[in-house]
């Protein structure tokens, strides 16, 4: 029986901590998570609450994992796991029959399982649990009270401040199909002969002669229309077939017409600003992007698009609010939180190729990586004089273009600003682990014990 509580142990103790540090990666899919879950079940008024409960949730999830593997405090840490799972199985049994939520969100997008192999999984989690539950009084360990409640506690900071750095910033691993790196049109294609859906139609005739209804199939149905009428048909989904990773993939202009061929073909660099929600979007960000939506002056191989899933009229309103001089092209708010975590984000492109991405605290303002050019940039847009009006109705030119500058030059500041912030968390997670490893080698903390 002591083997089969060590075994228990681990297992819960691993899958407790994939499944915290998933969701501590991306704090706000996980909070979108809850968001659907209050929606489904009629509780849009917690929705002030989706995001700490993310982070608590991945902090406590986290906890559980660790202090299960370490065997600290097994009586309380082996009923937070009864509890805990008990109620997360009866809730994947109401998501399996009922199916308000397609997806549990229990792994992130780092494994996305159906409603009924969520509620399997936790099912077969429950039999460990029970192991350890009813020997929980034979199983007690090497009690030491305090030290252990203090590693517990520095543990439990670490795991919130790990998943608000990354609310922060960007996830530190990027699970979704938009990572950096990513040939955007290679995730877009269907392999050839790769499963395709599958329906099952039902076809329901009536006789003329009983008035009863009968159901055929779509190879069995009755040709003779004297003795039938038809009624109606039904198609039933009864295996999916291969969905792309990326298959929403859409931007529109004001006319209505799809930008993405255009953006994926361009061989210079595309910077999209892609914000879900202006409403909420942060402000200041917004109007230092107009800064770089005027680089197209300068840089001949660069390209700026403003993206949201706002309404025009709404984006009218706020654009003027804030005097935004810039358009903004239209998307589908699902995919533009699936593209990157932040409101508003940056992605950069080249030839289709995501090149990086940065969370809008994290994206400098163009005078910070070389100030002359954002002077150089303050004079290339001020107004028109006379003369050139005159010459841009006579048909001289469209606009100005200067194209003087190499977008390129811009990549090494652009990057460094990204790793800079990695760089920081790397340092204080180290040192956060640093402090628990002293403890543990001093003797003040118990050590493992099985």
């Amino acid at each position: 029986m002591r083997i089969l509580s060590v075994i228990s142990r681990l297992i819960l103790g691993i899958v407790f901590i994939f499944s915290g540090f998933v969701k501590a990666v991306d704090p706000l899919g996980a909070t979108y998570k809850f968001s659907d879950y209050f929606t489904a079940f009629r509780l849009q008024f917690l929705d002030f609450s989706a995001l700490p409960l993310a982070i608590f949730l991945a902090a406590f999830e986290m906890l559980l994992g660790i202090t299960l593997i370490l065997g600290y405090r097994r009586r309380t840490v082996y009923r937070a796991v009864m509890w805990f799972l008990s109620f997360f199985t009866l809730l994947t049994l109401v998501l399996a029959i009922f199916n308000p939520v397609s997806d549990c969100g229990c792994f992130g997008d780092a494994l996305i399982l159906t409603n009924w192999q969520t509620f399997l999984k936790n099912v077969v989690l429950m039999m460990f649990v029970f192991v350890l539950y009813l020997h929980r009084d034979q199983d007690t360990g090497t009690s030491y009270g305090l030290r252990e409640w203090i590693i517990i506690g520095v543990l439990f900071c670490m795991a919130s401040g790990f998943s608000v750095w990354n609310y922060r910033h960007l996830p530190l691993l990027d699970f979704r199909p938009y990572g950096v790196g990513t040939v955007i049109r290679e995730k877009m294609e269907i392999p050839e002969g790769a499963p395709v859906d599958e329906y099952k139609t039902t076809l329901t005739y009536r006789n003329r002669e009983t008035g009863k209804s009968a159901s055929f199939t779509i190879d069995n149905y009755p040709k003779d229309t004297i003795h039938w009428t038809f009624e109606k048909s039904e198609s039933r989904l009864i295996s999916r077939g291969f969905e792309p990773p990326i298959h929403d993939f859409a931007i529109m202009d004001s006319d209505g017409a799809d930008l993405v061929d255009r953006i994926l073909a361009d061989k210079g660099y595309t910077l999209l600003m892609l914000c879900p929600d202006l409403n909420k979007a942060d402000g200041e960000s917004l109007r230092l992007a107009g800064e770089w939506s005027k680089l197209e002056l300068l840089a001949g191989n660069f390209v700026y698009y403003a993206v949201t899933a706002t309404s025009s009229a709404e984006v009218l309103s706020i654009t003027s609010g804030l005097n935004l001089d810039y358009p903004f092209k239209a998307a589908d708010e699902t995919m533009l939180k699936t593209m990157i975590r932040s409101n508003p984000g940056f992605m950069l492109l080249k030839n289709g190729i995501i090149l990086e991405k940065w969370g809008f605290r994290d994206f400098p303002a163009i005078g910070q990586i070389y100030p002359a050019w954002s002077d150089m940039i303050t004079t290339a847009s001020e107004p028109l004089d006379e003369k050139a009006e005159m010459l841009m109705e006579a048909g001289g030119y469209n606009a100005f273009s200067y194209d003087i500058l190499d977008f390129e030059q811009f990549m090494p500041g652009l990057v460094y600003q990204r790793d800079a912030h990695t760089k920081k968390l790397y340092v204080i997670l180290l040192f956060m682990l640093g402090v628990v490893t002293l403890l543990l080698i001093s003797g003040k903390i118990a050590p493992v014990t099985l």
